[in-house]
């Protein structure tokens, strides 16, 4: 079985990778196949928790290859702390938020933080679209990961050190500076 972690970026997905990491019965991957052309970018092997923010832009060939067959889960922070990191990180090359201003909107960015939100409300609502159907998915607060992680365990049968996991929801992985 397959395990797709959906989210806007900015909100715990290295930490969900670092997690996920502890369970022995699953390969854990971040972001590994965002360079990938055509099939290809949504194409896993079995057993496999793949984390990857840009996940939100393939969903349609994420359907196609697993439907629900897969369990999804849609990663979420408070989306004002998601926007107030993505607002930290404008000035980084290559930034989904220039490319989401500059590219996708193609107008000038007068509130950067305004962009950030709508951003953040245009990925999440894809997701949630995407989710309608599906039969096995949750959505997991990175508020909650004391409560929310032990949950994700149970509903994906992981096996592996579940305290050594937990941990790592208490370890700042890839904060914004």
């Amino acid at each position: 079985m397959n395990v797709f972690v959906l989210c806007t970026g900015r909100c715990g997905s290295v930490t969900f990778a670092h997690a996920a990491r502890h369970i022995r019965n699953y390969r854990v991957g971040h972001e590994t196949r965002m360079k990938q052309p055509g099939r290809q970018r949504v194409d896993y092997p079995d057993n496999h928790i793949e984390v990857d923010n840009r996940l939100s832009w393939f969903l349609g060939r994420l359907d196609a290859a697993y439907g629900d067959k897969a369990v999804y889960v849609h990663l979420r922070r408070d989306p004002e702390a998601v926007a107030a990191s993505f607002n930290k990180r404008w000035h980084l090359g290559g930034s989904i938020m220039r490319g989401y201003a500059d590219q996708i909107y193609a107008a000038p960015v007068r509130d950067p933080l305004a962009f950030c939100r709508d951003y953040i409300e245009t990925v999440s609502t894809n997701i949630e679209m995407f989710l309608r159907d599906k039969s096995r998915k949750m959505d997991f607060w990175m508020e909650r990961s004391d409560t929310d992680w032990p949950a994700f365990w149970s509903l994906v049968g992981a096996e592996g050190d579940l305290d050594a996991s937990l941990a790592e929801w208490r370890v700042a992985h890839n904060a914004s500076k």
